[in-house]
Order: C-alpha cells, then structure tokens, then sequence
C-alpha cells in the first residue's frame, strides 16, 4: 500500500492510494491523527490509478479527480465521514461511490484544478493535449484550450479569467480562456523534464520551475504580458537535483515556495520588483513524494503560522510543516495577515461561463479568525487596474522636477535682475545726462568727500565718517575702516544661512537637499548683488583713500573751509575730480621712480659686494 499526497484544504488531506481493485484514493481528516488503521474507507469509481485530486475552495466536502481512464469525477465526502471509523451496519469499512463522471477527454486526465472566483468551475488537462474547463453541475466541458503537446501544468491567475499552460513542447502560454486565444507565448525552460507554472497572485506575472539543457533546475518570472521577451533578470539556476520541483506562491505575503520531490528541502523566495530573494530553507532528510499547501483561512493566526505545508515521507507518512514568523505579541499580526481569498464564490458557473467578470475572490478579514468572531467579506481589488494606474503615477513624479527647476530659476532671474539694471542706470547716466547724475545723492555725496579729502588731507578718518552719516543716513560708508565693517557682516548673515540648509540635509534626503540647497545658497549672490551702489563706492574709495596717505595738502584750511561752506556746482565737482585723479597719476609715477631708483642702488651695493668679496678672497 503507497500514497501519494495530492491536495489539501485544511480540513481534509487527498491522497492517491494504490489498491486493487482499480483507481482509488482517500481522504484523511486533519484532526484524525495516528496510525491508519488495516482497512480505510476509499473513494472508488474510476477504472484506472486517479492522478490528481482538487478540493473546492468554496466547499471543503466536495473534491474533483482526474483518473487514467480519461474520466473527471466528482465526489461528495459524507458529513459523518471518519478515516478510522466510518463502516456499515455489519462493521465493514464503507467506501465512498462519486456523484458523477464525465467524460470528454480523449485520454488519461494529469491535472484538476478549481477556479478561483466562480463556483462549480473546474479545469483539467489530458493527454489529448487540451485543457477542458468544466461546468461540474451540468457535466459539460464549456471550453477547450488546445494545445500542440502534452500539457504539464497549469495554473488560474487572480481573477481567474486567463489561464497559463506549460506544455511538453517546452512552451509557456497565456490563455484567455472565454475567448479560447492566446494572449502571449513563448519558449520557456529548456530542459527535457516536464515545467511547472504558477500565477504570482494579484499581478501580471508568472512563476515557473524547470531545467536547463545541462538539467540544472531553474527559476523563471515572467511577464504575462510577453513571454516572448523570455524570463526577467533570466533564469535562477538552483542546483543539479532531478526532482521535478513544486512551486506554491503566497500572495498574502509575496512569497514563493519551492519543493523538489525526491529531496526533503522547501525552499523559498521572497518576490519584490520582479526580482526573487531567497529568505531561507527547510531543510530535512526525509524526502517528499508530494507536496498540498493548506489555504490560508486554515492557518494558526494565534501562532503566527503564515503558510501549512504537508509533505509524504516515504509514501507512508504525512508529515504537516508550518512556517511560523517568529514573534512574540499578544495582538493580531495585521501585517503578515492582510485580508486573504473566503470561501465564498463571487460568481456562479452560469455567470462567469456567460462572460461576467470580477476583480477576484471575495476576500475575508484573518483577524477574524484571531478574535474567533465571524469573517467579513469584501471585494478584491484588480489586478489590471493597478498596473494601468502605476504609470499614470509615475509620469507626475518625473513632471515634478520640472516644474521645480522654472521655479528655481527665476527666484535667480527676479533677484539678479533689478539690481544690476540700477547699477547700469547709474553708471550710464554721466554718460547722457548730467542733471541726472547730480540728483544721485551717493554721487553727490562722494563728490563732496573727494573736495573734502582733497582740501582737508590731515583730518582723521573717524571726523570724515561722522560727516558722511549724517549726510546720506547710511552708516556703511565707502572708507577703509567702514569697508572693514561692511565686509564682516556679509560673511556673518552667510553663515546663519548655510547651518539652516545643513539642517535641512539632513532632514531630507540627499538628493532633495542637494536640489534645494543650490537656491538656498544663493543668498550669497544676493549679498553680493544686494550693494549695486557698493561697487561704485568701493572703487571711488580706493582712489580716495591714497590720498591722504601719500599726496601732499596743496590748499589751505582756509581755502578748504570756503569750499566746504559753499555749495560747488557739478562742473565744478567734476573738476576737482579730475585733480586728485591727476594727482594721483603723479604720485603712482613717483612710486615707480622710486622703486626703479631702489632696484639700481640695490644693484650696484651687490656689485661692490661682490668687488670686496673677490678681494678678499
């Protein structure tokens, strides 16, 4: 007697049982622990080994099978049910007839499968090279998907409407099974041993498992969309085993599962931007024939249990795995049980065979199920709609930046440009007119400073200073020792605003920061540009100031004292401008002189220098 795990619904475990007598298989309640007993009840009616099994995700008492001898049966487990217990009136072990058989398929059925969405649906694949979708109340296969060789695998996406195939033709297809055409197809794994697909929950991505042509097992993630572009990122080679490998994905957490049979490892893969990163592994000596992944309505959510597997040992044993998120908490886990697929259909095998569509299955809260109170239902959201908005997101996130860069300009553009317009204007106007010039109170002011320093060139600069801010009531005047007072502060108010955007660096992230404080350390420009007078102001003193210093007085204080009394016209200011310009030429001539005069007096003492030196020697 061996066994063979096929499927599992959290109440029940299916598992093909070779017996004679013809095809057979039994179910095992969860609860129902132990030995087997010598005899077991069996579920008999087809001719031929039963190959695979399926139970309704919308009913756990009613399970399908798919049989060698080309039948689909449909069966009822009876609500008194018992695995050791469950005879007749004389004690004999009862075995379980089928509500139905259909026949359609030309030859042995592989594969069973329920639809995810609608009630009583039901896929099978033979050895006809189809793929039948059945209506199990009526008996009727509604639609054929055919296929150019032995289909190996396939697999429902989310909302149950496309239907992807791999086939011995080493071919993955993407079906749309209502209209019976083909979406997309491609070559897909290499390898002479049969691949296997599966849907990667709410997406438009696909999930496969092969070999290669040097048999190595592969991973592949497809887009649904293009099989023709082949795997993204290419294929994940994993190792060079030989047992055909099982993949299972949990949408609720974005993880794929992956066991061989024939070796006793669970791999599995977290799935994030069409990428798969591997978390951990199940490791165990005992090899697995089969593999039945429990709903996720069924799991321990007071443990954190997020994913039951049941594995067989040996064909003798079935052994229950649980991958548990270690943690400790004394409330519900919200994370790791986002709302997951209910046992209630959201359409019925008329509705969704006449064309009707859902975004998914009728989800349910899992927090329920901590709180032990009843589940509420709601709808799921489509998969379609997501990857249509995805891009519509993204286009105002690429617009942001462009928008932000006119914005940076022209804080630039409005603070540079009124400022260097007033320090044209005011350069340009001695030019034109010179009434102009005379109604600037800088220029008048500075014209009477240069009268000033030119007949008074013994006074101190702290008694000019005290004149000119009386005068023009601004107290950064354009001498040294106010340039020396003008110029600190600038640097002061930059370096209150430089530790402000710092601040902001580091608030921010660094590439934000780095757009922002570009404009913020414009300031700088604006201190600079914030003195348009200062330039002219500064160049003015610095003439002005060497006089003083080197010139020699050539008026008296009388003289200086009747100018100053009176008012001088522009003419006349113009004038003594033009003075101590022309003194200043001479006194620049004469500090050339002079320093010529110091390099030849230098010269001819190296010269003698040199001439007793020699002597000496």
């Amino acid at each position: 007697m061996k066994v063979s795990l096929d499927a599992a619904n959290g109440k029940y475990i299916s598992v093909n049982w070779n017996s004679s007598g013809g095809g057979a298989f039994g179910v095992i309640p969860v609860n129902e622990v132990g030995k087997a007993p010598d005899k077991v009840p069996l579920f008999r009616g087809h001719t031929a080994a039963v190959l695979d099994t399926d139970f309704n995700p919308f009913n756990d008492n009613i399970i399908i099978s798919g049989s060698d001898d080309a039948k689909l049966g449909v069966w009822k487990i009876p609500d008194d049910y018992s695995f050791h217990n469950y005879t007749d009136e004389k004690d004999e072990v009862k075995d379980i007839s089928p509500v139905a058989l259909y026949s359609g398929h030309k030859r042995k059925i592989g594969h069973v499968q329920f639809h995810p969405v609608a009630e009583n649906v039901a896929a099978s694949s033979s050895g006809d090279y189809s793929v039948k979708l059945w209506d199990i109340e009526s008996g009727k296969d509604n639609v054929t998907l055919q296929h150019k060789d032995l289909v190996t695998s396939f697999s429902f996406n989310y909302n149950g409407n496309l239907l992807a195939t791999t086939s011995r033709d080493r071919k993955l297809r993407v079906w749309d099974i209502r209209s019976n055409k083909i979406i997309s197809e491609g070559p897909g794994h290499t390898g002479a041993k049969n691949s296997r697909a599966v849907w990667l929950g709410n997406s438009d991505r696909i999930g496969t498992t092969g070999f290669s042509k040097l048999s190595d097992r592969q991973l592949g993630v497809w887009d649904a969309t293009n099989i023709e572009a082949g795997p993204i990122g290419g294929f994940y080679t994993l190792d060079s085993s030989a047992g055909i490998m099982i993949p299972f994905y949990d949408d609720s957490n974005k993880i794929l599962y992956v066991g061989g049979k024939g070796d006793g490892n669970i791999r599995y893969y977290e799935f994030q931007d069409d990428e798969l990163f591997p978390l951990s592994e199940y490791q165990s000596i005992e090899p697995q024939r089969g593999l039945a992944f429990a709903p996720k309505r069924t799991v321990n959510v007071a443990d954190n249990e997020v994913v039951r597997i049941y594995k067989t040992v040996n064909d003798q044993i079935i052994e229950p795995v649980s991958f548990i998120v270690p943690r400790k908490s004394d409330t519900f886990q919200d994370d790791i049980y986002p709302d997951a697929p209910s046992s209630k259909p959201a359409l019925s095998a008329v509705e969704w065979f006449d064309g009707k569509s859902v975004d998914g299955p009728v989800l349910f809260s899992v927090e329920s199920l901590y709180n032990g109170t009843e589940p509420s239902f709601k709808a799921a959201e489509a998969a379609a709609p997501s990857k249509k908005e995805e891009p519509k997101k993204e286009e105002p996130k690429k617009e942001e930046p462009k928008k932000e860069e006119p914005k940076k300009e022209e804080p630039k553009e409005i603070k540079k440009s009124p400022e260097p317009k007033a320090e044209q204007s005011s350069r340009s106007s001695p030019k034109g007119d010179l009434t102009d010039l005379s109604k600037d109170k800088d220029v008048d002011a500075l014209l009477k400073k240069a009268v000033a320093l030119d007949d008074e060139p013994d006074k101190k600069d702290d008694d000019d200073n005290t004149e000119w801010d009386e005068e023009d009531k601004k107290p950064k005047s354009t001498l040294p020792e106010k340039k020396v007072e003008t110029s600190k502060p600038a640097p002061k108010e930059e370096q209150k605003v430089e530790p402000k955007v710092e601040t902001k660096i580091e608030a921010k992230s660094e590439p934000k920061s780095e757009t922002k404080a570009e404009p913020k350390a414009e300031p700088k420009v604006e201190a600079k540009s914030a003195e348009p007078a200062a330039p002219v102001k500064e160049e003015a003193s610095s003439k002005l100031d060497t006089t003083p210093k080197e010139a020699e007085p050539k008026k008296s204080e009388e003289s200086s004292s009747s100018t100053a009394s009176k008012p001088l016209t522009l003419k006349q200011s113009i004038e003594k401008i033009h003075g101590v310009a022309e003194n200043l030429e001479q006194i620049v001539e004469r500090l050339i002189a002079a320093n010529l005069d110091k390099d030849e007096r230098i010269k001819s003492l190296e010269e003698k220098v040199q001439a007793l030196v020699d002597k000496s020697k």
